[in-house]
């Protein structure tokens, strides 16, 4: 089956699995944000469902250098 990977579903899978990494790194919003030069705020629009940021590809990288981990992996699916 196809799946439907809308705007919408793609931030909210990349804002959790940003959310997800970097809780098990044991960083704080402000951390992540100190690590990837973006504003404390950016980061936590980021993560907040009401807000629906969409971060550009170059963003992405940043953080997931500064999680440690590749970018493919912001956008894996729970299993």
């Amino acid at each position: 089956m196809k799946k439907n990977y809308s705007r919408e579903y793609l931030s909210a899978l990349i804002r959790n699995n940003i959310r997800k990494y970097r809780k098990l790194n044991n960083l704080t919003q402000q951390n992540l944000a100190d690590l990837t030069g973006l504003s404390h705020g950016y980061i936590r629009d980021l993560e907040c469902p009401n807000r629906k940021k969409t971060p550009k590809v170059e963003t992405l990288g940043k953080i997931a250098s500064a999680l440690n981990i590749e970018i493919i992996n912001l956008f894996q699916e729970e299993d």
